[in-house]
């Protein structure tokens, strides 16, 4: 039997929100998971009670075809049994042991020689073999979330679990450490969830997507397909993209339909079951601008001709809000910004590719 991790639970909280989430997937292939969302939309709360920190109020869950928790049969196996191991923002690490101490914390079964050799093989892997006699107030954020993973992955659990184990890191650290933790992950063959609300993060680490929206989860899939067609409008919303127009149906042919979104029309990859009223999400980084002078012609079906309302600089990228009949959003990196001198009132044409526009349909 493949090995599979499933759960329909509900849990409610005293004059607060409820999670009701549901979601299968198998854990043979792509094996790392994320569950992605804003602040407060449910990703810990599952994520406790997987991990069997928190008890559900109601619902299932089950790994591997063994139950973990069933509501309505009072089963519930306590975290010790079920061969979890979790990695939270801060590491939680023991202040009072070593690094040493620390790895080899959940190896206390083993013997020592054993435990020895377990505890050198993850330091040398995790590169921290030359810290092992320190304490964790010598060590830096980045060096701390080593040894948590470390002691985390010790006793070969079944399941690993992390909760934002990033975010408590400076920018440069969490740049650094996000771009070896999924190698680290993949060489470890832990099958991994990660909660993160960071796009970049989500991207660099999953495999799989569980986009999370008040409570429920509302779309699984392969992280890039998620990203780039959401399933619906607050899914569009939640992944970052930045364009989702009402717009409604005006023709079509030739396996293309057309759209009125505002006073500007636009051209969309047909996919069949378009409604007369519906969304069309573009993402912003497939926006281009030129200057609207008559150059530069493109190919891209959809051609709006403007004018820049604002900008917003984010570093080494330059976020361009555009009036052309409609509000769009485009990013551009700094350079072709003062190059195009992007600023409020310049001339511009924003295009895009009609396969750069996807239709979502509105709620009933």
């Amino acid at each position: 039997m493949e090995r599979a991790l499933s759960f329909e639970i509900i849990r409610r909280y005293r004059r607060g929100p409820t999670v009701a989430a549901s979601a299968s997937w198998p854990l043979s292939k792509q094996p790392l998971t994320v569950l992605f969302g804003p602040s407060g939309s449910g990703k810990t709360t599952v994520l406790r009670a997987l991990a069997g920190l928190d008890r559900p109020d109601e619902g299932t869950i089950a790994f591997a075809g063994e139950t973990w928790f069933d509501g309505a049969r009072k089963v519930f196996v306590p975290p010790q049994a079920r061969g979890v191991g979790l990695l939270f923002q801060e590491g939680a690490v023991f202040p009072h042991l070593s690094v040493e101490g620390n790895v080899g914390y959940g190896l206390g079964r083993l013997g020592r020689n054993e435990r020895a050799a377990r505890v050198n093989e993850l330091a040398g892997w995790l590169r921290i073999a030359h810290l092992m006699r320190r304490r964790p107030a010598e060590l830096s954020g980045g060096e701390r979330q080593r040894v948590a993973l470390a002691r985390a992955l010790a006793p070969r659990p079944r399941l690993l679990l992390l909760d934002e184990p990033l975010s408590a890191l400076d920018a440069p650290t969490r740049e650094a450490l996000r771009a070896e933790l999924r190698s680290l992950l993949e060489r470890s063959g832990v099958p991994a969830v990660v909660v993160t609300h960071d796009r970049a993060e989500a991207l660099a680490l999953g495999d799989r997507l569980a986009v999370l929206v008040n409570g429920t989860i509302k779309q699984v899939g392969p992280v890039q397909e998620v990203f780039s067609s959401p399933a619906d409008v607050e899914v569009a919303l939640v992944v970052g993209t930045e364009n989702v127009l009402s717009a409604r149906r005006v023709g079509g042919g030739d396996g293309l339909v057309k759209l009125r979104a505002g006073t500007a029309d636009l051209v969309a990859v047909d996919p069949g079951g378009v409604e007369d009223e519906a969304f069309a999400c573009v993402r912003a980084e497939d926006v281009v601008l030129e200057p609207d002078d008559g150059g530069h012609l493109t190919s891209a079906q959809n051609r709006l001709p403007g004018s820049v309302a604002s900008r917003r600089d984010e570093g080494p990228l330059v976020r361009v809000f555009v009036e052309c009949g409609v509000r769009l959003v485009a990013l551009v990196t700094r350079q072709s910004a003062e190059r195009l001198s992007l600023l409020p009132g310049r001339r511009v044409v924003a295009s895009f590719k009609a396969q750069a526009v996807r239709i979502v349909p509105r709620p009933s």
